[in-house]
């Protein structure tokens, strides 16, 4: 992808002296052109790039850049280096594992004995969500519309969006870009996403704005839960909500208190512990499940008496 080729183009320009343009188009396997294109476009980012034409020539950063201000430094080449091994994590290729080589310029420090980060993406549905990634990739480099049936919590629909930014956020996979029908920015969760394809519609690029991801933002909380655990629940609740969420009380229980965002999550999430848990507070959403628990009762009443 262009932005790895330009980060792979970057990391050799740091670590040798000058490099010729067939030189990294054969190494990333794309056109002289498109090399020509990514120089360009590191100039305008800032980076002093020169290049000299003849016997001797080449692409270099001017010296007192990579003396003064080199960019990278060992670990952050390292946390680099982690997070593109995640990505391979979750499409299942080797295609960061080969700009991984390519970055290295052929050093071994990248490679053998040092990597103190791994990271993997992976998850239980890897399957159905590598290639939802995969297409997403190439509908945003293209600028082509995606469209996409959308299981939401009010309701399914069919949506056209022009995709942005592909993220990972909240343990989940995420596209932000402008949905046609709802005419404004919206985020999409690729797991509710079904029968994704790209579509043949170029769109004109728009000025984007980055989404807004921040907790508070997404999930704006408002229900101030109290709850009462048996001590064995004390790994979960430490787990999903910190050693400071819960007072150990005298008989062991643990009272929980906290900041939730969604009724509907709260109550499934209450469920999870089965009998371990009572609800104290809201006293309105303690009745609902209570009424949830009856309710419950009497199917299972009602299958063991037929």
């Amino acid at each position: 992808m262009k932005i790895d080729r330009q980060l792979g183009i970057l990391s050799i320009l740091l670590q040798t002296e000058s490099v010729t343009a067939p030189y990294l188009s054969e190494i990333f396997e794309v056109s002289r052109r498109t090399i020509d294109r990514d120089i360009e476009d590191l100039c305008k980012a800032g980076i002093p790039i020169v290049t000299r034409q003849g016997k001797g020539g080449g692409i270099s950063i001017i010296e007192g850049y990579k003396i003064d201000k080199t960019m990278l430094t060992h670990g952050e080449m390292q946390d680099i280096l982690a997070g593109l091994r995640s990505l391979d994590s979750v499409n299942g290729t080797n295609r960061y594992g080969q700009l991984m080589e390519k970055l290295s310029i052929g050093s071994s420090d990248f490679f053998v004995g040092n990597q103190s980060v791994l990271i993997d993406l992976s998850s239980w549905y890897k399957d159905s969500l590598a290639p939802k990634i995969e297409m997403i990739r190439m509908a945003i480099e293209q600028h082509r519309e995606l469209e996409f049936f959308y299981y939401a919590p009010k309701g399914e629909s069919q949506r056209i969006i022009e995709p942005y930014y592909l993220i990972f956020r909240w343990s989940s996979w995420y596209v932000w870009g402008w949905c046609k029908s709802r005419e404004d920015y919206r985020l999409f969760k690729l797991n509710r996403m079904d029968k994704v394809y790209m579509s043949e519609n170029y769109f004109s690029e728009r000025t984007s704005p980055l989404p807004n991801l921040r907790d508070e933002r997404i999930f704006p909380g408002g229900i101030k839960v109290k709850a009462l655990f048996e001590a064995d629940c004390k790994w979960r609740l430490v787990e999903e909500f910190g050693p400071d969420c819960f007072r150990e009380q005298k008989n062991g229980t643990l009272l929980f208190q906290a900041d939730y965002t969604n009724k509907e999550n709260l109550l499934t999430w209450l469920l999870t512990f089965r009998d371990k848990v009572e609800l104290l507070e809201p006293k309105a959403i303690r009745e609902e499940l209570r009424q949830s628990i009856l309710k419950m009762k009497k199917k299972y009443d009602n299958a063991a008496d037929s």
